[in-house]
């Protein structure tokens, strides 16, 4: 968590200041000189801030039957701070049924009132209270642990920040689901967020992040495009001073280019943790050649890239059997590893407890759920239904989402509008595999070239922490990989 709090601030420091392909000795020096100040002022003293929170003040009379005292959180020991949780609907519409939950805590440092981040989950319809309660919120209850602890490195010590569940049909969010695709979803939660501005008006003018993970890659690109498109006429209800995005190990393009090709070429890599026979990696590798995965990457996925990607199946939504490598090397792995996590490739049995009851590829049969107990529904203004961390029912008509992938879409307008645009990759992911988001990325086209130009080289080294990565930046976009992390970064650094 330490780690990946040094690295977040890091990564906005150097999105913002650099944006050339290359770096003189001088600036390089200066650039760490700058970086090592940074956290010294911003993280080593973090701490000296908590004691200064800032308590807001809403007028709004439905802020304060919204309010949360930080005091009265079941199993939490210690107060977390003044909050505000509860449903809000997404139009003003007399008839209105659909309402989406959410949970804001304001900053806790003077720094931070200026600025409001919005996280998401991903699936489609996963929970973002498990972004709170086991990433970045401000008290953390971790796989395999007893009890909540604080979260010294929480995100509100820097920002304010408002987890919300959607889309409709997600967590506690009410109504029934009716999108269709992306656009539908970023229409319904501009109208979310209308709702939200009109009570806690005192913020509606904050720089606003749009951050999430996993299938928030869809999410979140859609919903900034939406923001950066509205008309002079539509901002008229509200006009954000959206800044920017920051997505971790995000689905931003199509399976076969982020799981499938370089599905093999993981496996070679961590080899002595999957520890296949010779006979299953001979088979692994002939199927891979057999289906154009083999060499892919240093065929197309070059610095720069000579021109777009081969798509090698007609029909991406429907790979050929023999072809569903990862599906292979996922079942197999299973077999010497039955507590292999696809979100974290390093884990090993006993597969741990955890209060929401989903510690790895699969649920567990866990009781009860910590969001399902009354008191804690009560305490946040939760309706009293069956909360599960993962929707079991469609968020989508039919359960399919209509949209193209945002890196062949909307992405790179957004990256063309934003401020900064940073996304990261755990390096032990085997869901969304970080060559198969690089690969992504050298496929994209924006302020009129195609992928990065220069091969990322530049260490993200962390004083009194080593050496964690790399990162790069180019034309508004940094991209970074995360050594010895898995699919939700927040967490497992």
């Amino acid at each position: 968590m330490r780690l990946f709090y040094a690295f977040v601030v890091t990564l906005c420091v150097l999105s913002s200041c650099f944006s050339t392909l290359s770096f003189s000795q001088a600036r390089r020096a200066d650039f760490l000189a700058a970086r090592a100040k940074w956290v010294h002022e911003n993280i080593a003293v973090a701490a000296l801030k908590l004691d200064a929170a800032i308590i807001p003040t809403f007028q709004n009379p439905k802020a304060q039957e919204l309010y949360v005292n930080g005091t009265t959180i079941p199993y939490v020991t210690f107060d977390v701070g003044p909050s505000w949780a509860g449903l809000l609907p997404i139009s003003n519409s007399t008839n209105e049924t659909r309402q989406l939950f959410f949970w804001y805590f304001p900053s806790q440092s003077v720094d931070g009132t200026n600025d409001l981040v919005i996280w998401m989950n991903g699936g489609p319809g996963c929970s973002s209270l498990e972004g709170l309660l086991q990433e970045n919120g401000p008290f953390l209850w971790q796989w395999g642990t007893a009890q909540p602890m604080p979260n010294p490195y929480a995100w509100n010590t820097l920002a304010n920040v408002l987890w919300v569940e959607q889309p409709v049909g997600t967590g506690f969010s009410q109504g029934k689901p009716s999108i269709h695709d992306e656009n539908e979803l970023a229409q319904q939660f501009y109208g979310f967020l209308i709702q939200f501005f009109n009570v806690f008006t005192e913020i509606k003018n904050n720089s606003i992040y749009l951050t999430g993970e996993s299938y928030a890659g869809f999410y979140i690109p859609y919903i900034a495009n939406y923001i950066y498109e509205l008309s002079a006429e539509q901002t008229t209800m509200l006009n954000l001073n959206l800044q920017g995005i920051l997505l971790f190990d995000p689905s931003i393009s199509n399976d076969l280019l982020q799981v499938q090709i370089p599905s093999v070429s993981f496996v070679h890599m961590h080899q002595n943790i999957f520890n296949f026979n010779a006979s299953f990696l001979s088979y692994l590798d002939a199927q891979s050649v057999k289906c154009g995965y083999a060499n892919y990457s240093n065929l197309y996925g070059s610095y720069p890239p000579a021109g777009p990607f081969p798509t090698l199946f007609t029909d991406l939504n429907n790979i050929p059997y023999e072809c569903d490598l990862w599906s292979a090397i996922f079942n197999a792995a299973l077999i010497i590893n039955p507590a292999f996590n696809i979100y974290r490739i390093t884990d090993t049995p006993p597969i741990l407890w955890d209060v929401l009851g989903f510690p790895g590829s699969f649920p567990n049969q866990q009781s009860p759920i910590y969001f399902n107990r009354s008191d804690v529904q009560t305490v946040i203004h939760a309706p009293n239904i069956v909360w599960t961390e993962c929707s079991t029912s469609n968020v989508f008509v039919n359960g399919i989402d209509q949209s193209p992938a945002p890196a062949l879409s909307v992405l790179p307008n957004v990256i063309e509008k934003s401020h900064r645009t940073i996304i990261v990759n755990g390096q032990h992911d085997f869901r969304i595999i970080a060559e198969g988001t690089s690969l992504t990325i050298q496929n994209m086209t924006w302020h009129g070239m195609q992928g990065f130009q220069t091969k990322p080289f530049f260490r993200f080294v962390v004083p009194g922490q080593g050496d964690l990565g790399f990162i790069h930046t180019e034309r508004g976009l940094t991209y970074g990989e995360i050594v010895l992390s898995g699919h939700m970064v927040p967490q497992f650094q």
